[in-house]
């Protein structure tokens, strides 16, 4: 498997938290009409045994990691730390991923900071800048007949955007098998995703960006890892693990059908229960790969509309070495 790190420019509000299941998701759809039906059926032999083809974390602001999802007394504390400005250091440079893991808090920093050059229309309020803002959006239809909102379908509803700073970007790491797709075919389905937009609402303008660039790139991995940073929701039920040593926060996915198949009558598909981003997976026996977890789906498991749907439970990885719990209190 390679990896691959993708530059992209948010160009409007998204709909839709960028994370890496959704990703995929949509990934697959620009391929299908890409490359048609029967590239796509090729390429997912295997999904659901342990052998994707494609792997996608979450949009992260470039150049910078999740914080890990590790109690606060596991973190170097500085003094007089406020609790809870040391909850909102989200986001860890990518420089200092080989400092240990117990100092990570202290170089962690938070949207405020990530926003400080990009403070936008906040600037105009006496509101701290904020890397992704969101707001309500507002929404309604109108009856034929009466020309008015009213009830029922014609009730008026809000949905929330999210709204990126001005100028900011934002890194995907991909793993992919090289043998099955290549960085060219890669580039152009992210290319039509950005272009057709992203997630919900895309259809009116939301969920678009321009991909500034695809390189091939390492995960970072620090010397005596033993354990793994996940960058997407994964699944990590069932696999080997040492359940004293994995620290996450449990993720449930609503999802629904995308694309041409909201048509279909029966959008919805099964709930899926998965570990968010930023889970740190201790597994029995480790060794150095750029991906966990497993796929989802197939045979009817989450959708009777489409039996074949999978889902990405899949996260690309940095390693990390955990160290024992009192060397780090």
């Amino acid at each position: 498997m390679s990896t691959l790190r993708v530059q992209i420019k948010p160009l409007s509000a998204f709909g839709t938290p960028p994370k890496g299941d959704s990703l995929f998701g949509q990934l697959c759809w620009a391929a299908r009409h890409r490359f048609g039906e029967g590239r796509l059926a090729d390429w997912l032999a295997g999904y659901t045994d342990g052998a994707p083809f494609l792997v996608v974390s979450d949009a992260l602001p470039a150049g910078h990691l999740p914080r890990p999802a590790l109690p606060g007394h596991w973190f170097e504390q500085g003094e007089n730390a406020d609790r809870k400005a040391v909850k909102k250091r989200r986001w860890l440079p990518l420089d200092r991923a080989g400092e240990p893991l117990a100092a990570w808090l202290r170089h962690c920093v938070g949207d405020t900071e990530l926003a400080q050059s990009h403070p936008g229309e906040h600037k105009a309020t006496d509101n701290p800048p904020r890397f992704v803002a969101s707001h309500p959006q507002p929404h309604n239809s109108l009856s034929g007949v009466t020309g008015t909102t009213g009830r029922g379908a014609f009730a008026p509803y809000q949905t929330e955007q999210h709204w990126y700073a001005p100028g900011a970007e934002l890194d995907l790491w991909l793993i992919h098998d090289p043998a099955r797709i290549g960085r060219d075919d890669i580039a152009a389905l992210l290319k039509d995703v950005g272009a057709f937009g992203f997630g919900r609402d895309a259809s009116i303008g939301l969920g678009k960006f321009e991909v500034l660039a695809v390189d091939a790139a390492e995960l970072p991995a620090q010397p005596g890892a033993n354990a793994w940073l996940t960058l997407a929701p994964c699944a990590p039920q069932g696999l080997a693990w040492r359940p004293e040593r994995c620290f996450y926060q449990p993720f449930t996915r609503f999802g629904r059908h995308g694309d041409l198949a909201v048509q279909i009558g029966r959008p919805f598909k099964n709930p899926v229960l998965l570990a968010q981003t930023g889970a740190l997976l201790a597994p029995q026996e480790f060794a150095p790969r750029s991906f966990t977890g497993q796929g989802l789906g197939g045979d009817g498991v989450l959708s009777r509309a489409i039996a074949a749907t999978v889902h990405q439970g899949y996260a690309p990885v940095a390693a990390v070495a955990l160290p024992a719990r009192e060397a780090a209190a």
